[in-house]
C-alpha cells in the first residue's frame, strides 16, 4: 500500500512539474510577444518624433521668410513639399485560449486503481524442515549477533554522564564539518573548504579527495560501501566505488544538492536540496519530492544536513528552518527550533533507541531529542570539553563521534549505557 501510495505521490508530482513547465514556457513566449511589440511601437514612436521635428523646423523657415520678405513675393515662390504624416499600425495582442479539461481527464492522466479480476492464489506451505534446509537458514553466528543486538537494544538507555573514549586528529582538515560512517572502523570527513578525507579510528589518512562541499552533510556511505558526495556546482550526485571509480550518478537538474543520507532501512538516497527533500532509490530514480506540509506551507529552505530516523522518519537539519522531521510517506511530524531565542542547527543524526542529536551553533552544545520532538538534554556542552559542535555520528557500537569549527579534533563519547 504505502509503494502504491509513493507511485501516486510520484505521478501527482510529476504532472505538477510538467504544469509548472508549460506555464514557464507560455509565460516567456508572452514576454517576447511583449517586448516584439513595444519595439514595433518605439519604432513608430520615433518616426512620429521625427515628423514633428521636422515640421516645426518647417514653420520656423516659414516665421523667418515672413518676416523678411515681401507677402507678394512669398506667395509667389514655390510651396515646399511637405511629406504626408506617417502610417502607424495598431499592436495585434495575442489571445489566450484557456484549455479545455475536466476531473475525468485528469484521472486518465494520473492513472487510478483498480483491483484486478483474478482469483487470489493460494500460497503453496513449506514444511518447517524443509524451510530450515535452504539456503535461507540464518548461521548459528548470525543468529547469536542478532539476538546479542536485539538484547543489547533491549537494555539501552542514556546514561548519567557522557564519557570520553577517544581523542584523534585528522590530518588535511582544519575543522570537522561532516562525519560519514564506513565499513571497517573507517570515516569519512569533511571540512568546510571541501576537502574530504578517509581516516581509520586512529586519525591515519587512507584517502583524501576535493569536493566543492562545504559546511553541509554532502556525502554518506551506501550498504554497498560506495562513497556517494553531492557537487553543487555541477547540481549532479557522484558515486565512488570501493575501486575508486568516480561516476555521475544523479542529476539533479534546477535543484542545488545540499545534504545526502543513505538508508540503513532500505538503501534509498534521501537529499535535502535547497527547498525540498528527494528521495531516490539504489539506481538512481526519484520516488518521492517533500516540500510542504498539509497546510500548503514550504517545510525547507535550506536542509544542509538530512538523516533517517529508525521509524523511518527523515529528520533534517535546516539552517533556517530549524529540525523538520517528516514521515517516510512526507507528512510534517513536528519542527524543533531549540531552547533559546536564536537557534541555528548544523549537524545531525539518530541513534538504536531513535533519539535525535543535532549541533546548535548557537549554544554551541549537542541537543538530545526524543523520537518525537521532545528535548530531552543538552548531551554535549562546553564545560564537557566540545567548544564549537558542528558534525554528529554514531556507529553500531553506539559510539558519538564529534567534530568542530576551527579544529581537526574529532571525539568519540559513551552516552548509552
Amino acid at each position: 500500500m504505502d509503494n502504491i501510495r509513493l507511485s501516486m505521490k510520484t505521478e501527482g508530482d510529476s504532472l505538477k512539474s510538467l504544469l509548472d513547465t508549460v506555464v514557464s514556457e507560455n509565460m516567456k513566449q508572452l514576454d517576447q510577444i511583449e517586448h516584439s511589440l513595444l519595439e514595433d511601437l518605439k519604432t513608430q514612436d520615433k518616426t512620429m518624433d521625427d515628423y514633428i521635428t521636422y515640421l516645426n523646423n518647417l514653420v520656423k523657415e516659414l516665421h523667418i521668410c515672413l518676416s523678411s520678405t515681401e507677402p507678394q513675393k512669398l506667395m509667389s515662390e514655390k510651396k515646399p513639399k511637405i511629406p504626408s504624416i506617417p502610417e502607424t499600425t495598431k499592436p495585434v495582442t495575442p489571445r489566450f485560449t484557456a484549455g479545455q479539461y475536466s476531473k475525468s481527464d485528469v484521472t486518465k492522466l494520473l492513472g487510478k486503481i483498480h483491483v484486478p479480476n483474478t482469483k487470489a492464489e493460494k500460497r503453496e506451505m513449506i514444511p518447517m524442515k524443509s524451510f530450515y534446509n535452504t539456503a535461507m537458514k540464518p548461521t548459528h553466528k548470525q543468529m547469536k549477533e542478532d539476538r546479542k543486538k536485539s538484547d543489547k537494544k533491549q537494555t539501552l538507555s542514556l546514561s548519567a554522564s557522557v564519557t570520553k573514549v577517544r581523542v584523534f586528529n585528522v590530518p588535511g582538515v582544519d575543522d570537522v564539518f561532516h562525519v560519514s560512517l564506513d565499513q571497517s572502523d573507517r570515516l569519512w570527513i569533511s571540512n568546510r573548504y571541501g576537502n574530504l578525507v578517509q581516516t581509520d579510528l586512529q586519525g591515519n589518512v587512507i584517502q583524501k579527495i576535493k569536493t566543492s562541499g562545504g559546511s553541509e552533510g554532502y556525502h554518506t556511505v551506501t550498504q554497498d560501501g560506495d562513497l556517494i558526495f553531492t557537487d553543487q556546482n555541477k547540481k549532479v550526485i557522484n558515486r565512488i566505488t570501493q575501486d575508486n571509480k568516480i561516476t555521475e550518478f544523479i542529476k539533479t537538474g534546477y535543484w542545488i544538492p545540499l545534504s545526502i543520507h543513505s538508508s540503513y532501512i532500505n538503501g534509498n538516497l534521501l537529499v535535502g536540496m535547497a527547498g525540498k527533500v528527494t528521495r531516490y532509490n539504489k539506481t538512481g530514480k526519484e520516488l518521492q519530492n517533500i516540500q510542504r506540509d498539509n497546510k500548503g506551507q514550504g517545510l525547507y529552505k535550506e536542509p544542509h544536513y538530512i538523516t533517517e530516523n529508525i521509524n523511518g522518519d527523515i529528520c533534517t537539519s535546516d539552517y533556517y528552518n530549524g529540525v523538520v522531521v517528516v514521515n517516510k510517506s512526507g507528512q510534517h511530524r513536528f519542527s524543533y527550533t531549540g531552547q533559546k531565542s536564536e537557534f541555528h542547527p548544523y549537524g545531525i543524526c539518530t541513534d538504536v533507541l531513535g533519539h535525535i542529536l543535532v549541533c546548535d551553533r548557537i549554544s554551541n552544545a549537542v541537543d538530545l531529542l526524543d523520537q518525537d520532538g521532545q528535548f530531552l538534554s543538552l548531551l554535549l556542552t562546553q564545560q564537557q570539553g566540545v567548544e564549537y559542535p558542528r558534525s554528529v555520528c554514531v556507529d553500531d557500537e553506539n559510539n558519538l563521534y564529534v567534530g568542530q569549527y576551527n579544529t581537526n579534533t574529532v571525539t568519540e563519547h559513551k552516552y548509552l549505557k
